[in-house]
């Protein structure tokens, strides 16, 4: 690895803008985003997730390695891993093989501090809303109005639902309450999307805690929380660098939660690496369906950010369980599961066109595809409207094994920047939102509310929030909100159970179906240790 200093002066941030955080990582100043950046913004995405894996992060690094083969100066910006993840099923979040985002060690474990700072603050305003409810200072606000749970980082069932107030009054009354992960706070996806320090002092005022007996809302200015919750960010919302196992800069900054926030990483990432790449390649959570369509409504249509084109990472293997075959078959060939599975992909595709966006498809390969299905799921691809869909190496051969896909995103980008289509007009009323994300992304004939929802949207409309974008949350498993609907699933009804309020973070995010914000282990964590120098191993 290079020193973060000599890279930080190669791609030209000047040392005045740069802390070093250790050796191979830094935080960079906010001076050192320019007014008029240089690079063209291209947007990583993926098919419906699977449990075979799309390898969507190592396919973004492998990419900007073979930009830097290419002579080009190009960047990644990622989302900041989280310590759940880590230790339950999805393990890192720094790419894998000869794609990786180094010092991974410290990059998935603790990292500079942001997720602790943003725990910190959450749980401080946590805190000073109980204060504030227990001590009558806000009138018709008590303890039961309390909508702000508290959050860790490590994923713990224990902690879903819980009771406060036990052992006596002088512990404040007895309730409910229940934990989340960090990566669920709306502190965290306000710390993706502020654009300054004064940004985010706005967003965090405007915080909902709760609401009074008269329907109210109760903010974190109201209980007196927002100078403290800025102390404990002031250093958290400066962008991370870090870099590629090639020696490209990689921006990590941020980490909300793919479902009930939009999953991107911050803004100021991605405006600090287009001051100084020719190249940037950002990644969306989840899905196109999620990540893409959030990334789009939500983070590039307010901050400047539409991208020059899309990449969408797939593989055999997830066509494949999308087309009906369980985990343990999908290394046999399978011509006719490619087929069928591919109509996940073909619709995503389309969905990203009627943004008016070129796209190049990704076919991350395995060793165990075969030539004929790979060749099948190019075929598709194009026919559906990608530029181009080249198979990509980067796992086993690094940049090398990019440089089709590369050329194919250079010619994809060649010039000016094409005008963003999106799917819903910013005054329109939420619910004819959603039902135009039902219908044109999820492919969904029409859309029902129930009774609840309903009310509280009535609730958040006379408070005067129904401009603001939606953020749907739903399954990641299929574009649909039903786990076991595989595909392309179509003419079924998009059912909305819950809605509820992110105003610090400036959407409102509907519910289908069961959301879980606080994962639990698998039967069988990851193992991770020391070695005797010091380091990590089981990563």
């Amino acid at each position: 690895m290079k020193p973060i200093t000599q890279l930080a002066d190669e791609i030209g941030i000047e040392a005045a803008h740069v802390s070093p955080q250790g050796r191979y990582k830094a935080k960079l100043r906010l001076e050192a985003i320019k007014d008029n950046p240089k690079g063209k913004l291209v947007l990583m995405t993926g098919m419906t997730p699977t449990r075979a894996g799309e390898g969507k992060t190592t396919t973004t690094v492998g990419l900007t390695q073979a930009m830097g083969r290419l002579g080009h100066n190009a960047a990644a910006t990622l989302r900041e891993p989280s310590l759940g993840p880590i230790f339950g099923i999805k393990g890192g979040g720094t790419g894998g093989g000869k794609a990786l985002v180094e010092p991974q060690s410290e990059v998935n474990i603790h990292f500079t501090g942001d997720a602790h700072a943003v725990a910190s603050a959450h749980n401080l305003l946590a805190a000073l809303t109980d204060n504030a409810a227990d001590r009558g200072q806000i009138p018709g606000f008590t303890a039961a109005d309390i909508t702000w749970r508290r959050v860790v980082d490590v994923e713990e069932r224990a902690l879903r639902q819980i009771v406060t107030g036990l052992g006596g009054s002088t512990n404040g009354p007895i309730r409910e309450s229940g934990f989340d992960i960090v990566t669920a706070s709306e502190i965290m996806a306000i710390l993706a999307l502020s654009s300054s320090l004064e940004d985010l002092r706005s967003r965090l005022s405007r915080v909902v805690v709760g609401f009074t007996e008269e329907d109210k809302p109760v903010t974190a200015d109201d209980v007196g929380a927002v100078g403290s919750l800025m102390a404990l960010l002031r250093l958290a919302i400066r962008p991370n660098m870090v870099q590629t196992t090639e020696g490209q800069p990689v921006f990590v900054h941020a980490g909300p939660f793919g479902n009930i926030a939009h999953g991107c990483n911050s803004v100021l990432a991605d405006r600090v690496a287009l001051s100084y790449s020719d190249y940037v390649f950002t990644e969306a959570g989840f899905g196109a369906d999620l990540g893409f369509e959030k990334f789009m409504h939500i983070k590039a249509r307010f901050n400047d950010l539409e991208p020059h084109a899309a990449v969408i990472v797939v593989t055999a293997k997830a066509i494949k369980s999308h087309g009906g075959v369980r985990l343990k078959d999908l290394d046999q060939t399978n011509v006719d599961a490619v087929e069928k599975g591919l109509a996940n992909v073909e619709h995503l595709v389309g969905m990203i066109r009627s943004f008016g966006l070129p796209v190049v498809v990704a076919v991350n390969r395995f060793p165990t595809d075969s030539a004929e299905e790979v060749e099948l799921i190019q075929t598709r691809s194009k026919a559906a409207g990608a530029v181009a869909a080249p198979e990509s190496f980067v796992y086993e051969k690094g940049g090398e094994g990019g440089i089709e896909l590369a050329e194919a995103v250079i010619e994809a980008t060649r010039g000016d920047k094409p005008q963003i289509k999106y799917l819903y007009e910013t005054g329109a009323s939420i619910q004819d939102k959603v039902l135009s994300l039902a219908q044109n992304v999820y492919n969904a004939k029409d859309v029902s509310w129930s009774s609840s929802a309903r009310r509280k949207l009535r609730i958040f409309e006379e408070q005067g929030w129904g401009n603001l974008p939606v953020c749907v949350a739903k399954t990641n498993l299929s574009i649909s909100d039903k786990p076991r609907l595989k595909g392309a699933p179509s003419g079924y009804t998009f059912n909305v159970t819950d809605v509820r309020a992110s105003i610090g973070a400036g959407f409102i995010y509907p519910i289908s179906g069961t959301i879980v914000t606080m994962p639990g282990l698998p039967s069988n964590p990851r193992q991770l240790d020391v070695d005797s120098a010091g380091d990590v191993v089981g990563l």
